[in-house]
């Protein structure tokens, strides 16, 4: 849990603008360093924008599309935008977009890697652990966020369980359920896509 607090002081580095659409009062933009350059993020300064299209809906069947709960398995922390983004800001965190590789190629968070829930479990030696006999050693993890499409999105939820059970450790794990609807609710640049 360090490591987030320390991380969450990282995103304050950045200055604000005057009467802008900031992150928050103090911060205007995090800078994220990605495998394509550094990207910028911050919000549609456009106070009038709106969501639109597959985004502005609200209500969906279930199932598929069931409210997920806050913490999808004992163990893991649930996140909010800041500790994200200061998430994005450390190299020590990998961030996954666990929605499968057509939804991240159609935008996704700058910085986030597509690991596609149904491969998470099998992929898990791009995240710290070790390939072994029995499958993985996870004595080296690193610590990740998973999201997906959002509060009823089941991708990165179904991702982290199967992880778990192939034995990455859940106090390694963090789970931002807002995923890509709040994200884009809240005007937030998206890399990819439209």
């Amino acid at each position: 849990m360090k490591f987030l607090l320390v991380a969450v002081a990282c995103v304050m580095a950045a200055p604000a603008f005057a009467d802008g659409v900031n992150i928050r009062r103090d911060v205007a933009s995090v800078t994220v360093s990605t495998a394509g350059g550094d990207v910028v993020i911050e919000r549609i300064q456009d106070p009038a924008h709106e969501l639109r299209g597959e985004w502005a809906r609200t209500s969906r069947p279930c199932p598929n599309f069931c409210v997920q709960p806050m913490v999808p398995a004992p163990g893991v922390t649930p996140i909010g935008e800041l500790e994200l983004l200061a998430f994005l800001q450390d190299p020590e965190v990998v961030v996954v977009d666990s929605r499968v590789a057509e939804h991240h190629a159609g935008g996704s968070i700058p910085g986030a890697i597509s690991i596609p829930y149904n491969e998470a479990a099998d992929r898990m030696d791009e995240l710290g652990c070790e390939v072994d006999f029995d499958g993985f050693d996870c004595t080296e993890a690193k610590p990740v966020a998973l999201f997906c499409n959002g509060n009823w999105c089941g991708q990165s939820p179904t991702a982290i369980r199967r992880m778990i059970e192939g034995g990455y450790p859940a106090d390694k794990i963090s789970y931002y359920r807002g995923g890509m609807h709040a994200w884009r609710m809240l005007g937030l640049t998206v890399t990819g896509g439209s």
